[in-house]
């Protein structure tokens, strides 16, 4: 993944993002040499997110079919919760 220093952000500002954003769908913005952050375009941020969100629905439906889940209330789920830690 291709990488923004700190350094070159601080003069170029969002130039800098915008260029390495043109080829590819994300990019790293290193601090001091080390990778510190991730940044993307807001509609690649939206497809992962909905693929987030789909990926915990199709959990959802796999536990319900196979009976994984408990039935209580709210204070049985933080009782629960809570006696696990």
């Amino acid at each position: 993944m291709p990488s923004i220093s700190a350094n070159d952000l601080k003069i170029k500002g969002i130039f800098a993002i915008e260029a390495m954003l043109v080829n590819q769908a994300e990019a790293t913005i290193s601090v001091r040499g080390k990778e510190r952050f991730v940044v993307m375009g807001i509609g690649h941020y939206h497809y992962l997110r909905k693929c987030e969100l789909e990926a915990a629905l199709a959990q959802t439906h796999s536990e319900l079919a196979t009976g994984r889940f408990t039935k209580g209330s709210a204070e049985d789920h933080i009782f629960r919760l809570k006696a696990a830690q």
